[in-house]
């Protein structure tokens, strides 16, 4: 799934700063198994933070910026994701609430059980619980989770999870349900029935429902896109109010019955989102958890230039959790138009970047692996390839050979997009190219509109700054997303950011999915890895962790590993409710 990219970059001389206060040699690390393990520094990867939560008070979440989208046809951004499945929404199946592997662990949600495959695992049958309702107390239906699939493929709606258009039986040139049409292969028995007829086996399918896309909405509630606004809660809360870019208010679900729920504890009474904060402020506002922001959290996370402050103060380190995005940054080139349709000039960039610059400019090795592959090293048993042997420092002289095999010895103008939280990475990027004659001019997005702007592919830059993350744990969720051009869409393109069409690729990758022995597939996805990094559509940077600090009456938090180390909303609370309340 597409990732969210919130931090700004640090000069050296902070990263060196958060280095020497934890001890760590200034050795830069390789990708060798550090997305998936606990650096050193960050002594809370991996546990509970605060203790216990006590149930009421409000929770205050601080943030620099508004959701890409909640509507849960829409939503497949990181955090997104997270916020909505764990609070407004319920899913068929979801992750287990706690920290580390537990966290990447399916257990049933709205549906009794992980689902029945048949035929083949080409068709799978959900039974849905009884007693789950909505906000206003009407009961979720089967046909309700089949609505949702079915609105997941309007042209008005873009951005959400594909996996029905990938694998459902009908799914080719479907557009929605706005004209009354309806596909055939959901198939709704009764109430608490459903049931998804697939085009080819998929004994994965289960995991694919985690997604958004299979959460249900009610026809009459359905707005087209102003869904997005007021999502209609079969989760513990509901909104309240919504100012976009502003502020979001959460108020309990009373019509949620825990009884029918495992995953969510639904500790605060309240859960209040303020936005438009500036992200200093927020590390800086954390960092002394004073009166209401003792009860507080960020929605991204700790800026790089905030370690120095974080690191070498006790009592603030120990409300510091950092777990691994499990998601790889790459810069992605347009490979359709010139002058990127030239392997040899991809592989030019490939050499000339400097992936150690763009790890200072991220905080250091304390909160970032180097990448020497596409897919996290979680994929590869923990460690992952060097294929290339490409210098972390890159190769300019490469570079500069590469270029001129491909007849722009003269070097060659660019543009490239990033998120504003993301200038400080581009910038070290737009260095390091530029000593191989490739200059480079940024062009930032406000991190709400980043993914729509890059979606649209007729008028997007040639670069790009972004990142993919495995939807769990099979190189399937994450190699055919962002290579296989089978699935480019002229708006609201997500995944293959590179616009990469290769017919042995999408080939090969056909040939896995088929696999019916898991060792294999999986082998077989690391090799094609390395076969596609050799023809360089996008380069592999690094694997970021997640830092968040906490207010000091924050209790039961950690980081959710299956969606990206954001905090996870199901179990956070504070220890006394009453403090700090207005």
């Amino acid at each position: 799934m597409n990732k969210r990219t919130l931090t700004v970059a640090s000069t050296a001389l902070v990263a060196s700063l958060a280095l020497g206060a934890m001890g760590c040699s200034s050795t830069k690390h390789s990708s060798s198994g550090g997305q998936g393990g606990k650096n050193p520094a960050m002594a809370n990867a991996g546990a509970v933070v605060g203790g216990t939560p006590q149930k009421g008070g409000t929770l205050t979440v601080l943030s620099n910026q508004d959701f890409s989208h909640l509507d849960p046809a829409r939503n497949w951004v990181m955090s997104d994701m997270e916020f909505g499945t764990r609070l407004l929404y319920r899913t068929l199946v979801t992750y287990k609430a706690g920290p580390g592997t537990t966290g990447g662990e399916l257990t049933p949600d709205l549906a009794t059980d992980l689902g029945t495959s048949s035929d083949g695992a080409k068709t799978w049958t959900f039974h849905l619980k009884q007693g789950v309702k909505y906000e206003d107390g009407t009961p979720v239906t089967a046909q309700d989770v089949k609505y949702n699939v079915e609105r997941s493929f309007s042209p008005d709606l873009p951005g959400g999870a594909d996996y029905a258009a990938r694998y459902l039986t009908g799914a080719e040139g479907y557009q929605g349900p706005a004209q009354g049409k309806h596909l055939d292969s959901i198939k709704t028995p009764d109430d608490h029935t459903i049931v998804f007829e697939l085009r080819k086996p998929f004994a994965e399918f289960p995991n694919a429902t985690v997604m958004p896309t299979f959460a249900p909405v009610p026809q009459k509630q359905d707005k087209g896109p102003q869904y997005d606004n007021r999502p209609f809660s079969s989760g513990p809360y509901k909104i309240e109010s919504y100012e976009r870019g502003k502020k979001l208010v959460l108020v309990r679900n009373t019509n949620w019955d825990p009884g029918t729920d495992q995953v969510r504890k639904a500790y605060p009474d309240k859960l209040v989102m303020i936005m438009g904060l500036k992200a200093n402020q927020i590390d800086d506002r954390l960092i002394a958890s004073q009166g209401a922001d003792a009860s507080a959290v960020s929605w991204g996370a700790l800026r790089p230039e905030s370690a120095a402050k974080v690191l070498p103060n006790a009592d603030v380190r120990k409300r510091l959790i950092a777990e691994s995005t499990n998601c790889t940054d790459m810069l992605q080139m347009h490979t359709g138009r010139a002058p990127f349709n030239d392997v040899k000039v991809r592989q030019a960039v490939q050499y000339a970047l400097d992936r150690d610059s763009v790890l200072t400019a991220s905080g250091g090795p304390a909160f970032n692996d180097l990448s020497t592959a596409y897919m996290p090293a979680s994929l590869f048993d923990g460690k992952q390839p060097d294929t290339l042997k490409i210098p972390a420092a890159g190769d300019i002289d490469k570079a500069k050979q590469l270029l001129k095999e491909a007849g722009k010895e003269n070097g060659i103008e660019t543009k490239m997009t990033v998120s504003t939280g993301d200038k400080g990475r581009a910038e070290a990027i737009q260095q390091s190219l530029g000593k191989a004659g490739i200059k480079v001019t940024i062009e930032t997005v406000d991190p709400s509109a980043f993914y729509a702007t890059i979606g649209d592919t007729k008028n997007r830059t040639d670069l790009v700054y972004t990142g993919w993350c495995p939807d769990y744990p099979s190189g399937s969720t994450f190699l055919p997303f962002v290579f296989d051009g089978r699935y480019i869409k002229e708006k609201g393109n997500s995944g293959n950011h590179s616009l990469f069409r290769d017919e042995a690729t999408m080939k090969r990758m056909d040939e896995i999915a088929a696999m019916t022995d898991a060792k294999q597939a999986a082998e077989a996805w690391r090799q094609l890895d390395g076969e596609i990094l050799a023809k360089a559509p996008t380069v592999p940077v690094l694997v970021r962790r997640w830092p968040l600090v906490l207010g000091d009456n924050i209790a039961g938090a950690y980081g959710q590993t299956s969606f990206g180390g954001q905090l996870d909303y199901a179990t956070v609370g504070l220890k006394d409710p009453s403090k700090g309340q207005g």
